[in-house]
């Protein structure tokens, strides 16, 4: 067997998310469907995070086991071939040794979320950003979410539906950037609870309008309560940046 490493890119505007579900297609049942289509080989697809559903990637790593010995470029384009026309691509493939996993093996995750600022409608960007027409201060924004780095419980910015054993993360990096009308909210940690970045937006917004301050979203991360968590941000502005290996 030869392990391959893939990157991948993908909208996930319409998949259940990157986990093999029963309400509808996701990510992974699409890249198993394609690798079957290529060599006629039912295999599983791993990769280093979870996104949920309307989640996109931009780097995705995933890993799938081949019995042929297959050049990567040839497992790239013949993927490519048979995911159309799904907006998933195969960005690189790459042989890896067979100790190589996907998610196990990770040592850093990173997430970007854009928002569009601005009082209109979003046409191109539509399932790509969340619009919020509110003036946002992305210094302040910047300024405030500083309060979250470093070691903490994070039940506040955590699902009810989260299966991680610990609300104990270490958030290494997060920055609020604007650019033009675009905001870019960046976040890398070794892992990260289910709907943690989606709930820091959320809560980073309240403080870019200036119904929250940095005191508060300060409290809201040492009440450990989810109930102090600002509004959850849409997924449409959601994408893996990264895997670190």
């Amino acid at each position: 067997m030869v392990r391959y490493k893939l990157i991948l890119e993908y909208d996930g505007a319409d998949f259940v998310g990157w986990q093999r579900q029963e309400n509808g297609l996701s990510i992974q049942e699409a890249v198993e469907r394609a690798v079957k289509a290529f060599c006629g080989e039912t295999v599983s697809a791993h990769a280093a995070g979870r996104t949920d559903s309307g989640v996109h990637a931009l780097a995705m790593a995933a890993h799938v086991e081949l019995e042929k010995d297959w050049r990567p470029d040839v497992v790239r384009d013949a993927l490519n071939q048979h995911l159309r026309p799904a907006p998933i691509v195969i960005l690189a493939a790459e042989r890896v040794a067979d100790d190589f996993h996907a998610r196990f093996s990770c040592v850093g995750r990173a997430y970007e979320y854009r928002l569009v600022n601005r009082r209109t409608p979003l046409a191109l960007d539509r399932g790509r950003a969340w619009r919020v027409s509110s003036r946002l201060d992305a210094e302040t924004m910047d300024n405030a979410a500083q309060v979250l780095l470093g070691k903490h419980d994070f039940t506040t910015f955590r699902s009810a539906k989260c299966q991680s054993e610990t609300p104990v993360k270490t958030l290494n990096e997060i920055s609020v950037l604007r650019l033009g009308e675009d905001i870019y909210i960046r976040c890398a940690a070794r892992s990260f609870l289910h709907n943690q970045v989606r709930s820091f937006v959320g809560s980073l917004v309240e403080v870019g309008k200036g119904k929250w301050r940095a005191r508060d979203l300060k409290a809201a991360l040492e009440a450990a309560d989810r109930a102090r968590c600002g509004p959850v941000a849409p997924p449409d502005g959601l994408y893996f940046l990264r895997a670190d290996y």
